[in-house]
């Protein structure tokens, strides 16, 4: 093939989640709609605790760059799947299916970390409150916001690099919507075992590890909550808690589903549909779930429409 490089092929064909054109037509409004809706979503959260003095606290710190991690992990993938639709070319090159791959899994490990992070400030927050102002100070803040970015950027990069030794020998149809790794390696007419045991050693460390952490935080966030005899003061512990812990199910569960199962357990189908619930349905709804279950949350988006649109709510 001319052009192609040491891999075989020079580009990819994804195939999206439809061949139907009704359907595809569809999908193409509902995936707009929906990045429509996470980006404005995560867009109002972070201006909102960027305006609000109020909420210049840890918890929502993370917060706020979940919700910046949240839009350009949709942006990795959503754009090119609609250009798809619109120019009917669906194909995209070895390098920019690499290096989309590589975002896809550098925002994705950040996510991860940074859930991490979230559940351990609730922990102090909840099990250490007299000490919370010393343990979660702004710089200590700021640096596990720094290690989630890069200990995620060596995960990405290495499973990257790895990818560039594969071989494809003519096999180029990807039965997604973007360029994953786990179609990807299944694409791959070289010996992948290098590549499939670091997913699951470098992925260990970026997905179990901090999934481990969030159970620990949150063990002892429930010993301490069975401890508390007011009413109230459990209600607002779990207020508190029960947004992170929604979000921490969509997330891990559908990603332990995808790439942590045995692969005979799914077919592609059922691995593309687990996809698009974490890489789509769940940054869309974390705007809704940490808003509408957060009093503060809602106070300062409804002073930042009333302040900034003019709207009289």
């Amino acid at each position: 093939m001319e052009g192609a490089n040491q891999s075989g092929i020079s580009e990819f064909i994804l195939l999206g989640l439809s061949e139907e054109p009704e359907q595809q037509r569809l999908l193409f409004f509902l995936f707009l709609l929906m990045y429509l809706i996470t980006g404005l979503g995560n867009l109002l959260i972070m201006i909102a605790i960027s305006c609000n003095s109020h909420l210049h606290t840890p918890m929502y710190f993370f917060l706020s760059n979940l919700s910046l991690v949240d839009i350009c992990f949709t942006s990795t993938t959503i754009p090119k799947m609609l250009s798809n639709h619109i120019s009917k070319n669906r194909t995209i090159p070895y390098a920019g299916c690499l290096t989309q791959a590589f975002f896809f899994i550098w925002f994705t490990g950040i996510d991860s970390v940074l859930l991490t992070a979230m559940a351990y400030d609730r922990y102090v927050a909840v099990c250490a409150p007299l000490h919370y102002n010393t343990v979660m100070t702004p710089s200590i803040c700021a640096l596990l916001v720094l290690v989630s970015w890069s200990w995620a950027f060596i995960n990405a990069l290495t499973d990257t690099v790895l990818l560039t030794r594969l071989s494809f020998c003519g096999h180029n149809e990807i039965p997604h919507f973007f360029c994953d790794l786990s179609p990807l390696l299944k694409l791959a007419c070289s010996d992948t075992f290098i590549n499939d045991l670091m997913v699951h050693t470098m992925g260990a460390l970026i997905v179990f590890l901090p999934f481990i952490g969030i159970l620990i935080s949150y063990t002892h966030i429930f010993i301490a909550v069975m401890k508390i005899s007011s009413v109230k003061g459990m209600q607002k512990v779990f207020s508190t808690c029960g947004s992170h812990l929604t979000v921490v199910c969509l997330f891990y569960g559908t990603i332990i589903g995808v790439y942590f199962s045995p692969t005979s357990s799914h077919t592609a189908q059922q691995d593309t549909a687990a996809t698009v619930m974490y890489t789509v349905v769940t940054p869309m709804l974390n705007p809704f779930i940490y808003s509408l279950r957060n009093k503060d949350m809602k106070e300062a988006l409804k002073m930042l429409i009333i302040r900034k649109l003019g709207f009289t709510l």
